[in-house]
């Protein structure tokens, strides 16, 4: 990856990438910030705080790929954002970059002291760390913020932590999130994440049943590797900047014919336009019901539009 800048907002890649120029004593959240979730959201306002205070340079360090992927990847598990979507999310919370670190399995035996000169000192020059409390680093994650925080007195920058951050009764981490979506309790994990689970994709070519039932469907092809179980959600389609209240189905669609293949159908309600070749956002707000086979379609139309109708009530009670 070369250096990307977008506006005000630069992207390089370790090692590949020269340190960019305007990078000026940078103060640096280190993570893999998958999800960015309340937690992530507290280290990001603490380190854009600072950084404006000193009249420095706020960014982000994270890695690609995620390193579990490299040290032990039969337990890797699927990720909530996308590249694009991880970026997107950091731009948004004020940060002026990203450093990432191309993570390899050569680099997953560096000592936690040769990582922090060779990344944090030689290549960022930085004035200022912050981690989460629970942060590793190094080989066989040998390393942790005391002695980050010893390390940075010996290379002349702070090191600070955000100690983890609780809703209600559960800690917020990233893996918490991805078992929440993983057993459909998009609500649950939507609080945890600070906003709506969701994922990106581009409208395809259906097979048009969805309107022949009377509720065109918008048939999503996504890049997001965590998809809710199959079932039907009330949901939030993006389509530009405009906000649609919506239900998707995630399932095969068992009552009608096809080739038993997982699809992504989002209904929008009081949109009839021609979608297909667009981009679209589905937020998942709340899970519905099980997908089921039904006798007959008439018993899936008298299904999809108490769906519909339950998805309103809901809308009628949330902004979007």
């Amino acid at each position: 990856m070369t250096v990307v800048p977008q506006g005000s907002f630069t992207v390089a890649t370790f090692p590949d990438d020269p340190r960019p120029a305007h990078w000026r004593q940078p103060v640096v959240a280190v993570g893999n910030f998958d999800g960015l979730h309340r937690g992530h959201q507290k280290i990001l306002e603490r380190v854009s705080r600072q950084a404006l205070e000193r009249g420095v340079t706020p960014l982000v360090l994270t890695f690609d790929p995620h390193p579990p992927r490299v040290v032990r990847p039969d337990k890797a598990p699927p990720l909530l954002m996308t590249p694009e979507q991880k970026l997107e999310a950091i731009r948004t919370a004020g940060m002026r970059g990203v450093a990432v670190v191309r993570f390899t399995h050569e680099l997953s035996q560096w000592d936690p002291d040769a990582f922090v000169q060779a990344v944090l000192v030689d290549w960022l020059r930085v004035s200022e760390v912050w981690v989460g409390g629970n942060f590793l680093f190094g080989r066989e994650r040998s390393g942790n913020f005391t002695l980050l925080r010893a390390l940075g007195q010996h290379y002349a920058f702070r090191v600070e932590k955000i100690d983890p951050v609780r809703y209600k009764d559960f800690v917020v981490s990233s893996t918490r999130v991805r078992r929440l979506v993983a057993e459909g309790r998009v609500d649950e994990a939507g609080a945890l994440l600070g906003h709506a689970y969701f994922i990106d994709g581009r409208i395809g070519v259906g097979d048009g049943r969805g309107r022949q039932l009377g509720f065109p469907t918008a048939n999503l092809v996504t890049a997001n590797e965590l998809l809710p179980p199959d079932g039907v959600y009330a949901t939030v389609a993006q389509l530009g900047t405009a906000l649609h209240a919506s239900v998707t189905n995630i399932g095969v669609r068992p009552t009608v014919p096809g080739d038993g293949g997982r699809v992504i159908e989002t209904h929008l309600f009081d949109v009839a336009r021609d979608l297909y070749g667009e981009t679209v956002r589905v937020a998942f707000l709340q899970r519905l019901r099980d997908e089921r086979k039904f006798p007959d379609l008439p018993a899936l139309v008298a299904q999809i539009a108490t769906d519909c109708a339950h998805a309103r009530d809901l809308f009628a009670r949330v902004s979007l």
